[in-house]
C-alpha cells in the first residue's frame, strides 16, 4: 500500500468515530427537545452535518485510492448512516490498515510473494 492510500484510509478512520458520536448526540438532543425545553438540535445538526460531509468526502477518496469492490465501499457508506456504524467502520479500517502493513513488511522481507 502506498502512502497516499494509507493516508486516505487513516483520514477516513479518524473521522469515523467523531461522526458516530455526533450522530448519537444528535439523537439524544432530538429526544431532549421533545421531552424538555432544551433545544440543541440546530447546533448538533450542523456539527453532525459537517462531520458527515467530511466522512463522505474521505470515503470517496479512500474508495478511489484503494479500489475497493462496490460491496466493500457500500458497506462503509451504510455504516456511516447507522447510529453506531462509525465505530464499526473505524475498527474495520484499523484492521485493514494493520493487515496491509503486515503484508508490506512480509513482502519487503521476502517472506511472501503477495
Amino acid at each position: 500500500m502506498d502512502i497516499k492510500t494509507a493516508s486516505a484510509l487513516r483520514r477516513l478512520r479518524l473521522v469515523s468515530a467523531p461522526e458516530a458520536v455526533s450522530f448519537l448526540l444528535l439523537l439524544v438532543c432530538s429526544a431532549l427537545k421533545r421531552m424538555t425545553d432544551f433545544n440543541a438540535v440546530p447546533v448538533m445538526g450542523a456539527v453532525h452535518g459537517i462531520l458527515f460531509v467530511i466522512y463522505v468526502l474521505f470515503w470517496l477518496d479512500a474508495w478511489n485510492k484503494t479500489k475497493w469492490p462496490l460491496k466493500t465501499a457500500a458497506l462503509y457508506f451504510i455504516l456511516s448512516v447507522l447510529p453506531t456504524g462509525g465505530f464499526f467502520a473505524e475498527r474495520m479500517l484499523r484492521r485493514e490498515a494493520e493487515a496491509s502493513v503486515i503484508a508490506a513488511r512480509a513482502r519487503k522481507e521476502g517472506v511472501v510473494n503477495a
